[in-house]
Protein backbone atom coordinates (compact mmCIF):
# COMPACT_ATOMS: atom_id res chain seq x y z
CA UNK A 1 0.00 0.00 0.00
CA UNK A 2 1.44 3.39 -0.96
CA UNK A 3 -0.59 6.57 0.44
CA UNK A 4 -1.23 9.33 -2.58
CA UNK A 5 0.19 12.41 -1.89
CA UNK A 6 -2.77 14.46 0.59
CA UNK A 7 -1.87 18.46 1.72
CA UNK A 8 -3.03 17.10 5.18
CA UNK A 9 -0.92 14.54 5.22
CA UNK A 10 3.10 14.22 6.29
CA UNK A 11 4.42 11.03 4.74
CA UNK A 12 8.52 10.87 6.15
CA UNK A 13 11.33 9.23 3.59
CA UNK A 14 11.97 6.50 6.21
CA UNK A 15 12.32 3.36 4.33
CA UNK A 16 10.71 0.17 5.11
CA UNK A 17 12.64 -2.95 4.90
CA UNK A 18 12.08 -6.69 4.80
CA UNK A 19 14.28 -9.20 7.50
CA UNK A 20 14.81 -12.12 5.32
CA UNK A 21 14.43 -13.77 9.12
CA UNK A 22 10.65 -13.13 8.16
CA UNK A 23 9.93 -15.91 5.95
CA UNK A 24 11.72 -18.70 8.15
CA UNK A 25 12.02 -21.52 7.27
CA UNK A 26 12.15 -20.08 4.00
CA UNK A 27 15.09 -18.88 2.58
CA UNK A 28 16.95 -15.74 1.38
CA UNK A 29 15.58 -15.71 -2.28
CA UNK A 30 12.24 -16.23 -0.84
CA UNK A 31 12.51 -13.35 1.04
CA UNK A 32 13.46 -11.17 -1.64
CA UNK A 33 11.24 -12.20 -3.95
CA UNK A 34 8.38 -11.40 -1.46
CA UNK A 35 9.81 -7.95 -0.27
CA UNK A 36 9.99 -7.08 -4.42
CA UNK A 37 6.09 -8.35 -4.92
CA UNK A 38 4.94 -7.10 -2.02
CA UNK A 39 6.55 -3.11 -2.19
CA UNK A 40 8.78 -2.70 0.31
CA UNK A 41 11.65 -0.54 0.08
CA UNK A 42 14.55 -2.83 1.02
CA UNK A 43 15.47 -5.75 2.71
CA UNK A 44 17.57 -6.53 6.08
CA UNK A 45 19.88 -9.80 5.49
CA UNK A 46 20.11 -11.72 8.30
CA UNK A 47 23.15 -13.47 7.76
CA UNK A 48 22.80 -17.29 9.09
CA UNK A 49 22.75 -20.78 7.96
CA UNK A 50 21.50 -20.12 4.53
CA UNK A 51 24.45 -20.21 2.52
CA UNK A 52 23.21 -17.28 0.20
CA UNK A 53 22.85 -14.94 3.31
CA UNK A 54 26.73 -15.05 4.01
CA UNK A 55 28.13 -15.22 0.39
CA UNK A 56 28.26 -10.88 -0.69
CA UNK A 57 28.20 -12.03 -5.07
CA UNK A 58 24.60 -13.82 -4.65
CA UNK A 59 23.16 -11.30 -2.81
CA UNK A 60 24.08 -8.65 -4.95
CA UNK A 61 22.75 -10.65 -7.66
CA UNK A 62 19.50 -10.56 -5.97
CA UNK A 63 19.03 -7.02 -4.86
CA UNK A 64 20.09 -6.09 -8.73
CA UNK A 65 17.25 -8.96 -10.22
CA UNK A 66 14.78 -8.27 -8.11
CA UNK A 67 15.39 -4.29 -8.33
CA UNK A 68 15.33 -3.75 -3.84
CA UNK A 69 18.62 -2.63 -2.17
CA UNK A 70 19.41 -4.15 0.89
CA UNK A 71 18.89 -1.28 3.91
CA UNK A 72 21.07 -3.56 6.27
CA UNK A 73 23.11 -6.57 7.71
CA UNK A 74 22.25 -8.43 10.80
CA UNK A 75 25.30 -9.88 11.77
CA UNK A 76 25.44 -13.71 12.56
CA UNK A 77 25.04 -13.29 16.53
CA UNK A 78 22.49 -15.80 17.36
CA UNK A 79 23.26 -19.32 19.16
CA UNK A 80 22.49 -21.13 15.60
CA UNK A 81 25.24 -19.12 13.37
CA UNK A 82 27.75 -19.53 16.31
CA UNK A 83 30.09 -20.99 13.44
CA UNK A 84 29.02 -18.42 10.92
CA UNK A 85 31.61 -16.39 9.22
CA UNK A 86 33.76 -17.90 11.97
CA UNK A 87 33.71 -18.75 15.51
CA UNK A 88 35.90 -15.38 16.81
CA UNK A 89 32.88 -12.92 16.79
CA UNK A 90 34.73 -9.84 15.85
CA UNK A 91 35.80 -11.62 12.50
CA UNK A 92 32.09 -11.87 12.52
CA UNK A 93 31.60 -8.27 12.79
CA UNK A 94 34.68 -7.20 10.55
CA UNK A 95 33.17 -9.42 7.66
CA UNK A 96 29.42 -8.02 8.58
CA UNK A 97 30.83 -4.11 8.05
CA UNK A 98 32.50 -4.98 4.86
CA UNK A 99 29.14 -6.88 3.80
CA UNK A 100 27.76 -3.97 4.11
CA UNK A 101 29.92 -1.47 1.99
CA UNK A 102 30.17 -3.89 -0.79
CA UNK A 103 26.32 -4.14 -1.03
CA UNK A 104 25.83 -0.07 0.13
CA UNK A 105 23.87 -1.09 2.97
CA UNK A 106 24.22 1.81 5.63
CA UNK A 107 23.84 -0.46 8.64
CA UNK A 108 25.25 -3.45 10.94
CA UNK A 109 22.63 -4.58 13.38
CA UNK A 110 24.94 -6.41 16.29
CA UNK A 111 23.54 -8.08 19.38
CA UNK A 112 25.34 -7.64 22.69
CA UNK A 113 27.51 -10.46 23.68
CA UNK A 114 26.69 -13.73 25.13
CA UNK A 115 28.10 -13.43 28.91
CA UNK A 116 29.82 -17.05 27.99
CA UNK A 117 31.99 -14.68 25.68
CA UNK A 118 34.09 -13.49 28.45
CA UNK A 119 36.92 -12.10 26.56
CA UNK A 120 34.62 -10.58 23.61
CA UNK A 121 32.24 -9.30 26.77
CA UNK A 122 34.73 -7.12 28.40
CA UNK A 123 36.29 -5.80 25.43
CA UNK A 124 32.48 -5.09 23.59
CA UNK A 125 31.59 -1.44 24.19
CA UNK A 126 35.30 0.01 23.67
CA UNK A 127 35.31 -2.48 20.12
CA UNK A 128 32.18 -1.22 18.76
CA UNK A 129 33.45 2.42 19.58
CA UNK A 130 36.61 1.71 17.73
CA UNK A 131 34.85 -0.01 14.27
CA UNK A 132 32.38 3.12 14.63
CA UNK A 133 35.39 5.34 14.03
CA UNK A 134 36.28 3.27 10.87
CA UNK A 135 33.43 3.29 9.08
CA UNK A 136 30.05 5.50 7.54
CA UNK A 137 28.61 2.18 8.60
CA UNK A 138 26.49 2.01 11.57
CA UNK A 139 26.71 -0.59 14.44
CA UNK A 140 23.32 -0.24 15.75
CA UNK A 141 23.50 -2.47 18.62
CA UNK A 142 20.20 -4.07 19.80
CA UNK A 143 18.17 -4.32 22.62
CA UNK A 144 17.97 -7.72 24.45
CA UNK A 145 15.98 -9.60 27.15
CA UNK A 146 16.45 -11.77 30.36
CA UNK A 147 16.06 -15.43 29.60
CA UNK A 148 13.13 -16.85 31.40
CA UNK A 149 12.45 -20.50 32.43
CA UNK A 150 9.29 -20.87 34.54
CA UNK A 151 10.28 -18.69 37.58
CA UNK A 152 13.73 -18.04 37.01
CA UNK A 153 15.28 -15.36 35.20
CA UNK A 154 19.06 -15.54 33.62
CA UNK A 155 21.08 -12.76 32.10
CA UNK A 156 22.40 -14.42 28.92
CA UNK A 157 23.47 -11.07 27.80
CA UNK A 158 26.82 -9.16 28.93
CA UNK A 159 27.03 -6.45 29.42
CA UNK A 160 23.27 -6.29 29.43
CA UNK A 161 20.50 -7.11 27.60
CA UNK A 162 19.47 -3.76 28.26
CA UNK A 163 21.89 -1.76 25.63
CA UNK A 164 21.02 1.99 26.83
CA UNK A 165 22.91 1.13 30.23
CA UNK A 166 26.08 1.70 27.41
CA UNK A 167 27.01 4.63 25.62
CA UNK A 168 26.86 2.82 21.88
CA UNK A 169 27.12 5.62 19.37
CA UNK A 170 23.80 3.65 17.53
CA UNK A 171 20.96 1.35 18.54
CA UNK A 172 18.24 -0.74 17.61
CA UNK A 173 15.21 -1.03 19.37
CA UNK A 174 13.51 -4.29 19.01
CA UNK A 175 9.68 -4.34 20.08
CA UNK A 176 9.37 -7.87 20.61
CA UNK A 177 12.44 -7.59 22.61
CA UNK A 178 10.81 -4.84 24.81
CA UNK A 179 7.54 -6.95 24.89
CA UNK A 180 9.96 -10.36 26.46
CA UNK A 181 11.73 -8.38 29.13
CA UNK A 182 8.71 -6.64 29.90
CA UNK A 183 9.74 -2.99 29.89
CA UNK A 184 8.40 0.14 28.30
CA UNK A 185 9.19 0.37 25.22
CA UNK A 186 8.61 4.06 24.42
CA UNK A 187 10.83 4.73 27.62
CA UNK A 188 13.46 2.98 25.88
CA UNK A 189 13.14 5.05 23.03
CA UNK A 190 13.24 8.10 25.11
CA UNK A 191 16.57 6.60 26.66
CA UNK A 192 17.85 5.97 23.30
CA UNK A 193 17.11 9.70 22.10
CA UNK A 194 19.16 10.63 18.89
CA UNK A 195 21.22 7.81 18.90
CA UNK A 196 18.37 5.61 17.68
CA UNK A 197 19.32 4.23 14.13
CA UNK A 198 17.72 1.52 13.33
CA UNK A 199 14.39 -0.50 14.18
CA UNK A 200 12.80 -3.93 14.29
CA UNK A 201 9.02 -3.79 13.87
CA UNK A 202 6.94 -6.65 15.22
CA UNK A 203 4.46 -6.91 18.30
CA UNK A 204 4.76 -9.00 21.31
CA UNK A 205 2.06 -9.82 23.84
CA UNK A 206 4.37 -10.00 27.03
CA UNK A 207 4.24 -13.63 27.95
CA UNK A 208 7.88 -13.95 28.07
CA UNK A 209 8.36 -15.07 24.73
CA UNK A 210 10.35 -13.47 21.84
CA UNK A 211 6.84 -14.03 19.94
CA UNK A 212 7.40 -11.27 16.84
CA UNK A 213 4.13 -11.04 15.86
CA UNK A 214 2.44 -9.24 13.11
CA UNK A 215 2.40 -5.41 14.28
CA UNK A 216 -1.29 -4.71 15.85
CA UNK A 217 -1.60 -8.20 17.08
CA UNK A 218 -0.06 -7.93 20.75
CA UNK A 219 0.64 -5.23 23.18
CA UNK A 220 3.26 -3.20 21.93
CA UNK A 221 3.14 0.34 20.89
CA UNK A 222 3.40 -0.49 17.42
CA UNK A 223 1.32 2.39 15.92
CA UNK A 224 2.35 5.27 18.62
CA UNK A 225 6.49 4.45 17.88
CA UNK A 226 5.70 5.08 14.03
CA UNK A 227 3.64 7.98 15.07
CA UNK A 228 6.78 9.50 16.85
CA UNK A 229 9.57 8.47 14.26
CA UNK A 230 7.08 10.18 11.41
CA UNK A 231 7.09 13.45 13.89
CA UNK A 232 11.36 12.97 14.44
CA UNK A 233 14.57 13.85 13.02
CA UNK A 234 14.62 10.07 12.86
CA UNK A 235 16.97 8.95 10.19
CA UNK A 236 17.70 5.34 9.78
CA UNK A 237 14.84 2.16 8.57
CA UNK A 238 12.15 0.26 9.96
CA UNK A 239 12.66 -3.24 9.05
CA UNK A 240 9.67 -5.94 9.79
CA UNK A 241 11.43 -8.59 11.49
CA UNK A 242 8.43 -10.91 12.12
CA UNK A 243 7.43 -14.64 12.84
CA UNK A 244 5.56 -16.16 9.92
CA UNK A 245 5.85 -19.84 10.81
CA UNK A 246 2.63 -20.08 11.85
CA UNK A 247 1.12 -18.70 8.42
CA UNK A 248 -0.96 -21.91 7.35
CA UNK A 249 0.54 -21.91 3.41
CA UNK A 250 2.84 -19.66 1.44
CA UNK A 251 -0.20 -17.22 0.43
CA UNK A 252 -1.32 -16.64 4.07
CA UNK A 253 2.50 -15.83 4.56
CA UNK A 254 2.74 -13.00 1.85
CA UNK A 255 -0.56 -11.82 3.38
CA UNK A 256 0.37 -11.57 6.84
CA UNK A 257 3.87 -9.13 5.57
CA UNK A 258 1.18 -7.28 3.32
CA UNK A 259 -0.62 -6.18 6.19
CA UNK A 260 2.75 -5.33 8.32
CA UNK A 261 3.97 -3.48 5.68
CA UNK A 262 0.31 -1.98 5.40
CA UNK A 263 0.27 -1.48 9.24
CA UNK A 264 3.47 0.41 8.57
CA UNK A 265 3.02 2.81 6.23
CA UNK A 266 -0.46 4.06 7.66
CA UNK A 267 1.26 4.52 10.97
CA UNK A 268 4.08 6.66 9.35
CA UNK A 269 1.36 8.71 7.78
CA UNK A 270 1.15 11.58 10.45
CA UNK A 271 -1.49 14.46 10.13
CA UNK A 272 0.61 17.61 9.35
CA UNK A 273 0.61 20.07 12.44
CA UNK A 274 -0.34 23.40 12.11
Amino acid sequence: MVLPPHPALHVPDTKIALSTASVYPANTVTAFELASRLGYDGVEVMVWNDPISQDIEALRRLSDAHRIPILAVHAPCLLITQRVWSTDPWTKLVRARAAAEKLGADTVVVHPPFRWQRQYARDFVRGIARMAGETHVRFAVENMYPWRYRDREMLAYAPGWDVTDEEYRHFTIDLSHAATSRIDALAMVDRMDGRLAHVHLADGSGSGKDEHLIPGRGKQPCAELLERLARSSFDGHVVLEVNTRRSGSPAEREADLAEALAFTRLHLATPHRR
